[in-house]
């Protein structure tokens, strides 16, 4: 299994100093991952739904501002390895869409199991908004 995840059977694992040097060197030269999103309305709220694998909800952020939701995640972690397929990271998403008129009164999210659902409340908007998503384990509900 260890060879699975590019380890191999010697155990040479990076360091914690490689990790977060490799991972410092890799947000400053990648651009960001385009998410692609799901959206819907509601009687009450345009929902965006978006998948945000391997973040917490404390590296998102979300904003709206002059009517364009925007949210975006830092690059998480990006420890030195050779990878066969390399598609994705570990964050460093980024989108942002147009919300329809009539929207704006407030922002709400909530991020769970990889993915992120993001409430945008009908309303006349009430200025720039910006929050961060709870989840699970930071509500206290």
């Amino acid at each position: 299994m260890a060879e699975a995840y590019g380890l191999g059977m010697d155990n040479d694992l990076p360091t914690h100093a490689e990790v977060r040097d490799e991972t410092a060197a890799r947000a400053r030269d990648m651009a960001p991952q385009r998410v692609p999103v799901n959206a819907y309305e509601t009687s009450n709220a345009f929902v965006v739904v978006a998948p945000v694998p391997a973040v917490t909800a404390d590296d998102v952020t979300i904003e709206l501002r002059d009517g364009t939701l925007r949210f975006w995640a830092s690059l998480r972690s990006a420890g030195p390895r050779e990878f066969t397929i390399h598609e994705w990271e570990y964050g460093g998403y980024e989108r942002s869409l147009d919300v329809p008129d009539g929207y704006g009164a407030g922002l709400e999210a909530t991020l769970a199991n990889g993915q992120m659902a993001i409430r945008v409340l009908r309303g006349a908007a009430s200025g720039d908004l910006t929050v961060q998503p709870s989840s699970p384990s930071s509500s206290s509900g």
